[in-house]
């Protein structure tokens, strides 16, 4: 199946992210929201970062507007008719998403793939939703999107080979570097990552090192870009520990287990960079 029109069903942080990645590498989307106001604010911020690029000479005036003029707002999911793909890009919720996926189904037409931008939730489960789930696949990007090469491409059970290849394909026109990954918790990045992140915030509350020196030592003796401290204040630290009692929930392992810390603040209000107060003040 070639990809042409590209479906996506959330204009927030990852929404758009992967709506302007989508415009660049020359594909028509349609963006949908519950909201024109959410929509507008969706492509103004695809507007702002192409004015970003423009300062750093990476693209030109006219390249932003012919991405721009690849991008269809619409409240509208019959505006979705068209679409190859539709990729849903909503709150990380699973009800939500399920209730999405039925509206979905119930519009596009019979080889269009349906995809989640889910970091955490059953791919196998959510293609129960609709009628074909071998036309379901995970479509795991990463934020923020323009700038992050990598696509997680997971497999639920349903999944066919021809699904998941026609992703992979759609991946690499996007420019992005693509790895396959069978459904479970964390999928592979998240899986690896955030426990690290966990065990940060345990050497933080023994008073092994400060936590400026932890994260100086994770950037230079692991060539990290940023300290896993920093990261969690990025993330949020109430996602953080969301992910951490999903994989103890979900895996029955006590390696698992959220450390105390990052539940004392998440309980203080302390999320992040979000609330201005994390484990660093901004």
């Amino acid at each position: 199946m070639s990809i042409q029109t590209v479906g996506i069903i959330g204009a927030g942080t990852m929404g758009n992210g992967i709506a302007q990645a989508v415009a660049t590498s020359g594909l028509q989307v349609v963006l949908v929201d519950i909201s024109d106001a959410a929509v507008q604010k969706g492509i103004a911020t695809v507007a702002g970062s192409l004015d970003r690029l423009i300062k750093k000479e990476k693209i030109t005036e006219a390249d932003k507007q012919a991405a721009l003029g690849r991008i269809k707002g619409s409240t509208d999911y019959a505006d979705l008719k068209a679409a190859q793909l539709v990729i849903e890009a909503a709150t990380e919720n699973e009800s939500l998403k399920v209730k999405i996926l039925q509206q979905v189904d119930a519009i596009v037409g019979e080889e269009t793939i349906i995809a989640t931008n889910t970091s955490s939730i059953s791919i196998t489960k959510l293609a129960t939703s609709i009628k074909k789930p071998e036309q379901f696949v995970g479509v795991h990007f990463f934020n923020p999107v323009p700038m992050m090469k990598l696509v997680e491409i997971i497999r639920g059970v349903q999944t066919s080979d021809a699904t998941h290849d026609a992703v992979k394909a759609f991946a690499l026109v996007l420019g992005k570097s693509p790895i396959s990954v069978k459904n479970a918790p964390g999928f592979v990045v998240n899986r690896i990552l955030v426990p690290m992140i966990n065990e940060a915030f345990v050497v933080l509350a023994e008073g092994t090192a400060s936590p400026e020196d932890i994260d100086e030592g994770m950037k230079l003796g692991c060539n990290h870009p940023i300290g896993p401290l920093a990261l969690a204040d990025l993330i949020g630290l109430d996602v953080c520990l969301a992910v951490m009692e999903v994989y103890l929930e979900e895996l029955g392992d006590s390696k698992y287990r959220p450390a105390y810390l990052l539940r004392e603040l998440v309980a203080a209000g302390r999320l992040g960079r979000k609330t201005g107060h994390g484990v660093y003040k901004y």
